[in-house]
């Protein structure tokens, strides 16, 4: 039993969220509005508060990303204030990849010299109270090393032990992933049943993680070293004992592997990565894995009611809701066809 809150409760305010969310039939039909339309039709489905906050800054796309992104981050932490006790402890183990992710920001930033200012125009709007760390960080630092160093948070700055002070970008980026699954799997590690549904779903996310790395790695040409390099320890498909013949195979063998497991819809997955082949671009293959994994936490939501599973699906859903929404709003700006942006909305 997940002590300190009742999570039969806490799990039905979460569907009912999920049920307010925009539905696949009608992003489809945002997609063919104009973005002087989209502005007013993202405001009236959820996004008005965010938005006439950013409106005295910006205007079009502009105004609704940062709109999104700070309804985000306020959807998470009103979920997280009705989600207490151990249920509590188990979703910030899936929220604190958004603090994770703020730090490839600040690392990108750092790395590419933007101008402080710039980050906060956009990327971390200073309206946002919780962006004022990592604007500081950006404004003070000017090396990845220095930047890392000057993380207050502990958990990011151990996340670079093993780096050099010439370790490159993608160098660092990859030790954050692979620190924030490292402390989400020890979070999770302890007995019952509802640690275990929860570290089933680390362990398919870290798997398809790994897949989508092994894959663009093998496109591009990426040396065996360097697929090896990214690969992160803590899956079920691909156990660290299978790494190495991983990361020297090429796109046949890597679908050999898969094939090797029961648990894992290999020919499925070979025609997306035949799509890929085909249109040069490994969008198919990508979007085909967003999607698989959005599977298995529906199912896995359904099959445990009473975890952090449906609370965490709605999350998810609430995550994919605004990368749509982002999609769009910036295609329609940039004149793309309706036709191109429907393929890539999960």
């Amino acid at each position: 039993m997940l002590s300190g809150v009742n999570p039969a409760e806490a799990a039905t305010r979460a569907k009912s969220r999920r049920g307010s969310l925009i539905d696949s039939t009608r992003m489809r039909q945002l997609i063919q509005q104009t973005p002087e339309q989209l502005t007013a039709t993202v405001a009236d489905s959820g996004y008005r508060v965010e938005m006439d906050l950013y409106a005295g800054r910006f205007t079009g796309a502009e105004l609704v990303e940062v709109a999104l992104s700070h309804n985000l981050g306020r959807e998470i932490n009103s979920v997280l204030g009705f989600c207490g006790g151990n249920l509590g402890d188990q979703v910030r183990v899936f929220a604190a990849r958004f603090g994770y992710a703020n730090a490839k920001i600040v690392l990108r930033a750092v790395f590419n010299e933007v101008d402080v200012d710039e980050v906060a125009h956009n990327l971390l709007p200073v309206e946002n109270e919780d962006n004022g760390i990592w604007l500081e960080i950006i404004k003070n630092n000017s090396t990845l090393h220095e930047a890392a160093g000057n993380m207050r948070e502990k958990q990011y700055r151990g996340a670079f032990k093993s780096l050099l002070e010439e370790s490159t970008l993608s160098d660092y980026e990859d030790a954050l992933d692979r620190h924030y699954y490292s402390n989400a799997l020890k979070a999770v590690s302890g007995k019952g049943a509802a640690l275990g549904v929860l570290r089933s779903f680390l362990k398919s996310e870290i798997d398809h993680r790994n897949l989508l790395n092994l894959i663009q790695g093998a496109a591009i040409g990426m040396t065996s070293e360097d697929r090896l390099s990214r690969l992160i320890i803590g899956g079920s498909l691909i156990p660290k004992s299978q790494f190495i013949a991983a990361s020297n195979a090429d796109l046949d063998g890597i679908v050999d592997l898969m094939r090797r497991s029961t648990r894992f819809d290999a020919s499925a997955f070979e025609e997306a990565l035949e799509k890929s082949k085909e249109m040069f671009s490994l969008d198919p293959v990508v979007l085909w894995l967003q999607s698989n994994q959005q599977a298995v936490l529906s199912r896995m939501s359904y099959l445990h009611p009473v975890s952090a599973l449906p609370i965490i699906h709605y999350l998810s859903s609430k995550v994919q809701e605004v990368a749509n929404l982002r999609l769009i709003v910036r295609g329609r700006e940039a004149g793309l066809e309706p036709g191109l942006l429907e393929a890539h909305i999960l």
